[in-house]
């Protein structure tokens, strides 16, 4: 990666077994497709209700060649991530799904 790694934590405090765990799935994305730029990373605990438990948000900003990919989604109220590595688990797979359709558009004939 051309840019260090950049974790944040909005919202909660933050956590050395949570970005060790992003830096193992950012090293296991890198191996997949070499050519990425820079890898931005966002932990969010937005709502804080009594009754429904903590849930937590994952965005993925990655840099490649000529565009941006973004992993943002809002979970629905059923699938809400109460857990913060299941949360990045579901965000890094979304991520190399995203990387798989990047590379899919730029070179058909790796596909």
């Amino acid at each position: 990666m051309l840019v260090p790694l950049q974790i944040t934590y909005r919202g909660m405090k933050e956590s050395e077994a949570l970005s060790a765990l992003v830096r193992k799935k950012v090293g296991a994305l890198e191996r997949f497709y070499r050519h990425i730029g820079a890898c931005r990373v966002l932990f969010e605990q937005p709502h804080r209700h009594r009754r429904s438990g903590e849930h937590f948000h994952v965005r993925i900003d990655l840099t490649v060649p000529g565009d941006e990919l973004v992993v943002d989604r809002e979970p629905a109220a059923r699938e809400r991530h109460e857990d913060a590595y299941v949360a990045v688990g579901d965000a890094f797979r979304a991520a190399r799904r995203e990387l798989q359709d990047y590379i899919r558009r730029r070179d058909p004939a790796r596909a």
